[in-house]
């Protein structure tokens, strides 16, 4: 058996894989606290990471010898400064991805421009250097006691097997690595005011990093044997679940966030527009991925707050494509709850409507909600175009696939065919766990990853392009500003 962990930001879920990649079990923990001490900011206390991972492993024992378990490996939330001291000891909450304090410091990294084609990406507040930056500044007594600094899976690693490393998916993101030749980069450390004697080794998502220590193994069970591997950031590891590794094949995720990540076999980039350009957790493979912020963290927004439902949404958004010439006076709708990254790189941006008329009701700021949301896709789109990625396929996942008139304002939009697959909440457990199966094996992604089944394709809407087109850059033009 192999065993993936995948930390996510509110809970935490393991999976078990047998010898044919077959699921076995998939368990989650109790929700992980998370701290807002002021406006942007976004803390977490480690200690509460260990806590949902004894909630997990207590359950798989309900059920399964842990002895038998080959090996284990990650998946997790990116970008957190997790700070420990010498005697290895947790300095502070960790300052997590979505956390905006930061976006003085990247100003401060950015002013010598050569860094961005060395990291492959704009700094951005959410990565980890400007983090580390903002407490030398800010929390000088804490910057000093760093001994050092991890990403929160390798918080996790370090707890079962004592080791420092850290995968180059997840380190990609920190903004100490140079990306295209996949080593710690000494000049971005420097600017960074760190040292690499601070950061973890660097590994391969499917190299081993250790075994399982002994108290860990007495404590749940564990054969002392076990294997521990790098494993991947989370949408790496999504990405290993879903079996993409070769250039070509893409995923659409519409979850809380929306992301469209593409396998590359060399290292691009577009930081103009603020596509992140990372290593894969595979060898010899890095990857693009354009991140928006919310994504379908809007639907529950208005769900929340204007007591709807995922049925008025998907039945209203029917009727209104069903006649989409009224669709020119309906207002708009700008995404951004809590700033954004592709393409344009604003934590002060907020979401808002515009254009709001007399006859504007429920309806249609329903369908002004989910085009504004697609809108910012296609923006997201539109940049990693530009870097000159293959995009053959596309495969739709996360819990916006499940709505087809939605899909089909998306296809219209980037006028091509979207795939959509049978894809669980669980895929970053699942390529975690997969991860640790092809380290184990010493398998070639080719030997075990097969592309996922698809259950539909869903293409463009000719008389919806035409518009959606012209509605898309009337939108931009309230971000911009001015009118186009």
């Amino acid at each position: 058996m192999y065993l993936g962990i995948d930390l996510g930001t509110s809970s935490m879920k393991c999976l078990l894989l047998g010898e044919e990649q077959e699921i076995l079990l998939s368990v989650i923990s109790e929700d992980i606290p998370l701290s807002t001490p002021q406006n942007g900011w976004s803390e977490q206390d480690p200690s509460f990471w260990i806590k949902a991972l004894d909630q997990c492993i207590k359950q798989i024992v309900l059920k399964f010898d842990l002895s038998q378990i080959k090996a284990v490996s990650f998946s997790g939330h990116m970008h957190g400064a997790t700070c420990i001291d010498k005697n290895y000891k947790v300095i502070r909450p960790c300052i997590l991805w979505n956390d905006t304090r930061s976006f003085k410091q990247c100003s401060q990294i950015m002013a010598d421009e050569t860094v961005m084609d060395i990291a492959g990406n704009i700094a951005m507040p959410g990565f980890t250097s400007p983090k580390i930056l903002w407490m030398k500044e800010h929390e000088s007594e804490n910057f000093k006691s760093i001994a050092k600094v991890l990403l929160p899976k390798d918080y996790l690693r370090f707890y079962l097997t004592g080791e420092f490393f850290s995968d180059l998916s997840d380190a990609a993101g920190t903004y100490w690595l140079d990306v295209k030749n996949r080593t710690w980069s000494n000049k971005l450390l420097d600017i960074g005011s760190m040292d690499i004697s601070q950061m973890p080794k660097t590994c391969e998502g499917t190299d081993q990093t250790g075994v399982i220590k002994k108290d860990i193994a007495e404590k749940y069970g564990f054969n002392n044997s076990c294997k521990v591997f790098g494993g991947a950031g989370d949408n790496a590891a999504a990405a290993v679940g879903l079996g993409l590794y070769q250039e070509g094949n893409a995923s659409l995720s519409l979850g809380t966030s929306g992301v469209i990540f593409g396998s590359t076999k060399n290292f691009l980039k577009n930081y103009d527009d603020a596509i992140h350009s990372f290593c894969h957790c595979l060898p010899e493979t890095w990857h693009l991925m354009s991140v928006m912020l919310s994504c379908t963290s809007n639907v529950n927004w208005f769900i929340n707050n204007f007591n709807s439902s995922i049925d008025e949404i998907n039945k209203v958004l029917s009727s209104v494509l069903n006649n989409f010439s009224e669709i020119n006076r309906y207002p708009y709708y700008l995404p951004y709850l809590t700033g954004e990254r592709t393409p344009i790189n604003d934590p002060h941006i907020r979401a808002s409507f515009h254009e709001m008329s007399i006859d504007t009701n429920r309806d249609t700021l329903i369908y002004s909600l989910i085009e504004g949301i697609s809108f910012g896709l296609y923006d997201n789109y539109s940049s990693l175009v530009k870097t000159g990625i293959k995009l053959d396929n596309i495969f739709v996942i996360g819990g916006g696939s499940r709505n087809d008139s939605w899909i089909q304002i998306l296809a219209s939009l980037m006028e091509r065919d979207l795939s959509i697959t049978d894809a669980s909440d669980t895929m970053a457990a699942f390529g975690a766990a997969r991860i640790a199966f092809l380290g184990y094996n010493n398998l070639k992604p080719r030997e075990a990853l097969s592309l996922p089944k698809v259950k539909k394709i869903i293409g463009k809407n000719e008389i919806q392009r035409d518009i959606l087109k012209d509605r898309f850059l009337r939108w931009k033009s309230f971000y911009l500003g001015k009118n186009v």
